[in-house]
């Protein structure tokens, strides 16, 4: 005779070390075995987007810092975009090439932070995560040299970024990337072929690359799933179409392919760092922009979207001709990534659940707004 079980609920958050901020998960298991998976968010909720229309648009930027505060330059280059598309604006030559540079800076060190936190969701304490960190520490130290700033950096301007870099900066940004190849290796040494982590991460939490699209989930949650989406491939922004660098890809959709395929990223983005930094020319890192702290965009509206860390960030800003967005928006990647947390964590155990959702990479500033 089959044992009959109840369903119990239980909640996961919203203060729990695993969801990585204030995320609260209601859970229906069967004994261990998980049947049904409900995030829930607003615990963070901060009215950001309602605040933008009362600020000035260069008063927005720091508020950009503080959704991804992983990715403050990423988030800052991607809301920048949407302005000069507004005023038409163009970037001095300059300003780009240092876009890019803290750009692909940002997605090493917040790949490097989800591989760490990764880690330690998975049991292995804080000694990953401070490895992970100190290799961060450098990129860091990199963004205060150039913005003042090692998190919220408030860096980037339409028409150009807001300070030149330092006569110091570029042979240390050198420095740093010829550095990052043998940290990679080392990481890869210490964790690709860990049976641990293989045992704990091949196979579980697989998402189907049609259950991805029709998610629209982007990033390298996408890509280790065999969706090859990179919006510096699709829609190219900024000077991305000068440098020769791969879009990295996989095929399981598993945990182990999001960590796997983070990892490579990290060395495509090494690759575009020594191109860029080899090819930087001097000239003004600003351009000519009419009252460039009180803006007054013409009537309309402009999306721009940026490959960030963790896919897809999209600004949408309306404009009705005052120092103020009329309207804006933030399509934000973890926001979307984490909606499909039902379809890859039923039939999983309890403990299963916090390594799927450590390998969604998510941050809460970013996905509750």
């Amino acid at each position: 005779m089959a044992l009959k079980t109840q369903t119990i609920t239980v909640n996961l958050g919203p203060q729990h070390p695993s969801t990585h901020g204030v995320l609260r998960i209601i859970i229906q298991v069967d004994g261990e075995r998980v049947v049904d998976v409900e995030p829930v968010i607003g615990y963070l909720h901060r009215g950001m987007e309602k605040m933008a229309e009362a600020r000035t648009y260069v008063q927005n930027i720091p508020l950009t810092d503080r959704m991804d505060y992983v990715a403050a330059m990423s988030n800052n280059l991607a809301y920048v975009l949407a302005i000069e598309q507004l005023m038409d604006i163009v970037p001095t030559e300059r300003a780009e090439y240092i876009r890019v540079i803290m750009a692909e800076f940002t997605r090493i060190q917040s790949h490097m932070v989800a591989t760490g936190a990764l880690l330690n969701d998975l049991g292995a304490f804080f000694t990953p995560m401070m490895y992970c960190l100190e290799g961060r520490e450098r990129i860091v130290d990199l963004f205060e040299m150039a913005s003042g700033s090692r998190m919220t950096c408030n860096y980037m301007r339409p028409g150009g970024v807001r300070y030149d870099l330092s006569d110091r900066f570029l042979p240390r940004a050198q420095e740093v990337v010829a550095w990052l190849p043998g940290f990679i290796d080392e990481l890869e040494q210490l964790l690709t072929d860990n049976e641990i982590l293989r045992m704990r991460c091949i196979g579980v939490g697989v998402l189907p690359p049609d259950v991805a699209v029709n998610y629209g989930v982007s990033g390298p949650m996408a890509r280790a799933s065999g969706v090859n989406y990179d919006v510096r491939r699709a829609q190219p922004y900024s000077i991305y179409n000068r440098f020769d660098f791969e879009i990295p890809v996989t095929y399981n959709g598993d945990t182990y392919d999001r960590y796997l395929l983070r990892v490579r990223e990290m060395r495509q983005s090494t690759r575009i760092l020594e191109q860029a930094l080899h090819d930087i020319p001097d000239g003004e890192y600003m351009a000519e922009v009419p009252r460039p702290r009180v803006l007054r965009p013409p009537v309309g509206e402009a999306y721009s979207r940026i490959e960030g860390p963790k896919g897809e960030l999209g600004f949408y800003l309306v404009s009705d001709g005052g120092i103020s967005p009329y309207r804006f928006h933030v399509r934000p990647p973890t926001f979307i990534n984490l909606s499909c947390l039902k379809e890859i964590a039923v039939g999983w155990k309890i403990a299963d659940v916090v390594v799927i959702l450590g390998s969604v990479d998510i941050v809460l500033g970013e996905i509750d707004r």
